[in-house]
């Protein structure tokens, strides 16, 4: 145990009984008793593993070593779900443990997978539970980058802060003001939804799932929730709340001299955005609705996943490919990233002319910083893009062998290592989860997690194991 940050997992099942606090008076409130108990089991589980690892936290002044944190975090992305679980395996629904796994894990990674084949007949409280272990994973996950800042390349905590690495107080700053961030936005979310006259219950959950960049949702079809073009715009630009930096809005307002560090990557990924919002306008508006196009464009690229029923399936494959680049570093998407991508590819172009033109200078720098990204950045991006493709690959070879035809088995393999729920717009909205072999899941459950990890512990390993600097 004196490996763990056991303060870190204090917190979050601190939050998982205020979230399930809020269910149990959700319940009586709405007189929904069939599911009250689970909250309440949930409820003093949460309780009591909040004080036994406060109680257990190590006093220690010892700085943490980088493995302790990752070793914190993936015991996190185990143990918290299995608290989230409880309402789904105590419910009337006689789910069975590895499917209440499987759908809290879903959750807690927010990727969006479901065992439910209909959402319509599940007990609202449920459906809010679901939404809620989402809202709590997405959070788990920002202050996942926090605690495994010092691992992360110095361009990208070059655009959070001038610190090379965070001290106790840092990191304390740091996660008050993501919290803050977080809770504001989704509470920025459910007001403008409910003013484009959602229900007040589509807008809670629905604020919850786009600020975590999750794929659930309260009812079985999407197009029963937005029901016109007014609605489906406004969700297509605030799902963009998960593509760029939680910390845009907070840099906009109270950064001094508006350190342009800072903005780096927004600006990048603005201009991504904006290129593909033309060529999406000018070239893919094959049936004239570009509302609906645009809801599948936000969602591809903020990894939440969402579309309508009668988007064509005819562009799965641009969606795929934008679903994997993903967005800000610092926000609830998933990916490999767009700044990791860009700088690749520029670093590839310019080392390729410096051969042909040897005689010219050439600047490894992204366009709106004044640092230039280093060679051993270089090499964790390749490595990044490395591992992703030999773990698409043998995860698509494991599904294959679980008898799922190749071509689906290639697109649930993306949009499990992506944190992507399967809709129609990759030709999956009727995919099964719940007649899934049970060995299926499970490692469907740890690809998700590694997903999340966006590859972290992976990384480390290659690089503790590959590299002697």
């Amino acid at each position: 145990m004196k490996y763990i940050k056991l303060i870190y997992l204090s917190i979050f099942c601190g939050i998982i009984s205020i979230l399930s606090f809020f269910n149990i008076a959700y319940s009586y409130y709405l007189n929904l008793y069939l599911n009250l108990n689970t909250y309440v089991y949930t409820f003093l589980a949460s309780v009591l593993l909040t004080l036994i690892f406060y109680i257990s936290k190590n006093n220690d002044q010892k700085k943490v070593t980088i493995y302790e944190k990752i070793l914190t975090i993936l015991i996190g992305y185990f143990l918290l779900p299995l608290i989230i679980s409880i309402p789904f395996y105590f419910s009337i629904y006689n789910l069975t443990f590895i499917n209440s796994y499987f759908e809290a894990i879903s959750g807690f990674t927010s990727t969006g997978f479901t065992i439910f084949d209909n959402i319509n007949h599940i007990d609202q409280s449920l459906i809010l539970w679901r939404s809620a272990s989402q809202w709590v994973g997405g959070l788990y996950f920002l202050f996942s980058i926090i605690l495994l800042i010092d691992i992360f390349d110095h361009s990208f905590k070059k655009s959070l802060t001038n610190f090379i690495s965070f001290n106790k107080a840092e990191t304390l700053k740091q996660t008050l003001k993501i919290f803050l961030l977080y809770t504001l936005i989704t509470l920025v979310i459910f007001v403008i939804l409910n003013i484009f006259e959602l229900r007040m219950f589509n807008s809670l959950n629905l604020a919850m799932t786009v600020i975590s960049s999750g794929g659930f949702l309260p009812s079985n079809n999407l197009s029963n929730i937005l029901i016109n073009n007014s609605q489906i715009i406004i969700m297509s630009v605030l799902m963009l709340t998960s593509f760029f930096s939680i910390f845009l809005s907070y840099n906009l307002i109270f950064t001094k001299n508006h350190n342009m560090n800072f903005f780096n990557e927004d600006i990048h990924l603005l201009f991504y955005f904006l290129t593909l919002l033309f060529i999406f306008f000018a070239f893919l508006n094959f049936d004239n609705n570009f509302a609906e196009l645009l809801l599948s464009l936000t969602s591809s690229i903020s990894n939440i996943g969402f579309s309508l029923n009668n988007n064509s399936t005819n562009l799965s494959f641009i969606f795929l490919i934008l679903v994997m680049i993903g967005g800000s570093f610092f926000s609830t998407s998933s990916g490999i990233r767009f700044l990791k991508i860009y700088s690749l590819f520029k670093y590839s172009i310019n080392e390729i002319l410096s051969y042909s033109r040897p005689k010219n200078i050439y600047i490894n720098k992204h366009l709106f910083s004044k640092e230039f990204f280093q060679l051993d950045e270089i090499y964790k991006y390749f490595l990044t893009v490395l591992i992703f493709i030999i773990s698409l690959l043998f995860l698509s070879f494991l599904l294959t062998l679980s008898g799922i035809d190749f071509e689906k088995s290639f697109k649930l393999s993306i949009l499990t290592l992506m944190n992507t729920v399967n809709s129609s717009m990759f030709g999956l909205a009727d995919f099964s989860f719940y007649d899934l072999h049970f060995f299926t899941k499970y490692y469907l459950i740890f690809f998700m997690i590694i997903g999340r990890l966006e590859l972290l512990t992976l990384l480390i390993i290659c690089k503790k194991f590959l590299f002697k600097n």
